[in-house]
């Protein structure tokens, strides 16, 4: 999976097509990653001894492939590709080819 947990995303299809947010979750078992603000859903929370009974509006997990790393300099989604630079594996922007992490 070549999205990871602090990247900015945009989703390409789906009923939050079009939105940006940043990936709270990422689940690489799954294929599944947690964008904010987008697949809201809503939880009713019982009341307990501390907290108070209320509706909560959580973020839900979408698939990987709904969604493209989007370049916040370039502001346009891109794909990701990967280099060998030395010993070490980096991600890499392929439409400009500069290195992303």
């Amino acid at each position: 999976m070549r999205i990871k947990k602090d990247d900015t995303v945009i989703v390409i299809t789906g009923k939050d097509k079009g939105k940006t947010g940043k990936v709270l979750r990422a689940m690489p078992k799954e294929n599944r990653v947690v964008v904010e603000g987008v697949n809201m859903q809503t939880k009713h929370q019982k009341q307990t001894r501390t907290e108070k009974a209320e509706i909560k509006h959580l973020e839900g997990p979408i698939d990987a492939s709904n969604v493209m790393y989007y370049d916040t300099k370039a502001k346009a989604p891109v794909k990701i590709g990967y280099k060998i630079d030395g010993d070490k594996k980096v991600r890499i922007n392929r439409k400009t080819g500069n290195v992303i992490d």
